[in-house]
């Protein structure tokens, strides 16, 4: 199997055509499904969540560092900045009717698969680039009223899904759109396909696709129905049909269904992922007129955080309870759970700590202050391997690459930091202050994109990030509408 076709790191996604709201349980990015100038309260929201690993089938590794940590230096030795595409040119007012998708806005998301770079903006302008010919391809909105919400690249067919909202609906309802990725790289954007036709998916429906598993979970609100789909080939497996349904989890091989709370307890069921089949039916007893911060499902355990209480790590096979101390333990505002090495991740006022199903901190990360308070999944990174987190980070003040301490402190650019997530140490960084980093020369007879940002202007304001590991490039998408190739 190619290096870029393992899980690459997002396994969930989930899509809602929703109103903004505090999400807590998992990580999150919200983004507007109108235009803003006309109605910035509706609003669509992405739960975006890395579960990362190779599914049930494989044993849990012993949380030790591989032998690929060691080498991470080494491996971002020398990295420069390569190439600069730009979302925006002249030619997006011929291609696209929505005048809001003219305006330069942030990339919220980067996915690269057989090099090809896809770039979202927060405006629903979607390109793709080239990474041999260094050359836009084309924009994914193949209808001009179109205004993509999210991407997800499906490794098992080599497709990318385009999810979208489209003006002649009022944006209300989530379209979802399969295409090669050869027929992208050819330009052929008519030879893809739509999916979930029969689906209505208006808020609250939601689409959510699992990589872990292979399948795709959708919910039509008009009916109260779930349903699950093969990610292989989309067809439909089986449904779900009841109002008493809060939240469906996935999990490696199960669902955790978790129905309405009633006085202080909240009835639970796990299935099969496979075919819907109840594996075992329970109740989680809470403590009255206490908020539920999250509920999450990792094998055999169940997470149970409440306002102001400790956390609950439950046993679901023999009801054993494991508390955390709330003051030890504050409610994150992502997970990242990491299957192959029974750990998970949490995000909490820009820190990261990594956390075993035994209430145990195992590591704190050093010189890792994410450059954004709310956690964005799209700003991080989680090698296969499971050793290593990439992320954009503010640049420390204790850095030994910064001379002056206090312009570091209101730096308007922050660092690419590589850290070790057994160890919690910064093992190699992208940062602007290092005097060995600059752009790269031109190759004699290669195709080169025309690089306008400076490397500190390149590191300032990064809104997204995507780590090709088969290529050992790193993609950065700014503020300005602006995609960064790095690599050594």
């Amino acid at each position: 199997m190619e290096h870029h076709h393992k899980p690459g790191l997002r396994v969930r996604l989930r899509i809602t055509a929703a109103r903004r709201r505090a999400w807590l349980s998992a990580g999150l990015r919200s983004t507007c499904a109108k235009p803003p100038r006309r109605d910035p309260s509706d609003s669509v929201h992405k739960v975006a969540r890395r579960e990362i690993g190779g599914g049930h089938r494989r044993p849990p590794r012993p949380a030790a560092p591989s032998s690929a940590a060691f080498s991470c230096p080494e491996k971002f030795r020398n990295f420069q900045l390569q190439e600069e595409y730009d979302t925006y040119d002249d030619e997006v007012h011929f291609l696209v009717q929505l005048p809001f998708l003219w305006n330069r806005t942030k990339i919220i998301e980067i996915v690269a698969a057989k090099d090809v770079i896809f770039a979202l903006a927060q405006s629903g302008l979607c390109a793709a680039f080239n990474r041999t010919t260094n050359k836009r391809i084309c924009y994914l909105n193949i209808s001009p009223d179109e205004v993509i919400r999210s991407l997800f690249y499906n490794k098992n067919n080599e497709s990318l899904i385009t999810v979208s909202v489209y003006e002649s609906d009022r944006f209300s309802s989530l379209k979802c759109r399969t295409t090669p990725i050869e027929y992208i790289r050819r330009g052929q954007l008519n030879d893809g396909f739509p999916l979930f036709e029969t689906e209505s998916l208006k808020y609250p429906g939601f689409v959510e696709f699992d990589d872990v598993n292979g399948k795709v979970l959708t919910f039509s609100a008009q009916d109260s129905t779930y349903k699950v789909f093969d990610l292989k080939n989309y067809n439909f497996l089986y449904s779900i049909c009841d109002k008493n349904i809060q939240e469906i989890k996935i999990s490696p091989g199960i669902m955790l269904v978790i129905y309405q709370k009633t006085n202080c307890h909240v009835p639970l069921t796990i299935l099969s992922i496979e075919d819907g089949t109840p594996l075992k039916n329970f109740s989680q007893l809470l403590h009255r007129n206490r908020k539920v911060d999250f509920i999450e499902q990792f094998n055999e355990k169940l997470l149970v955080k409440q306002d102001k209480e400790n956390l609950q790590i439950i046993d679901v096979r023999n009801s054993d309870v494991i508390e955390v101390n709330k003051t030890e333990f504050m409610t994150p505002s992502a997970f990242i759970f990491l299957y192959e090495n029974n750990l998970f991740l949490t995000f909490c006022n820009r820190t990261v700590a990594a956390w075993n199903f035994r209430g145990e901190l195992v590591t704190s990360f050093e010189d890792h202050e994410l450059w954004h308070p709310n956690c964005n999944t799209n700003n991080i990174y989680i090698t296969a391997d499971q050793d290593l987190i990439i992320s954009y980070c503010k640049v420390s003040k204790q850095s030994k690459d910064c001379v002056d301490s206090e312009a570091a402190e209101v730096s308007p650019m922050g660092s690419i930091n590589m850290s070790n997530i057994f160890t919690g140490k910064c093992v190699a960084k992208i940062s602007p202050s290092d005097p060995t980093l600059t752009v790269a020369p031109r190759k004699r007879g290669g195709s080169r994109s025309t690089i306008r940002s400076t490397v500190p202007e390149a590191l300032e304001d990064i809104t997204a990030l995507f780590y090709d590991e088969d290529s050992n490039e790193i993609y950065t998408g700014n503020s300005k509408g602006l995609v960064h190739v790095w690599s050594n």
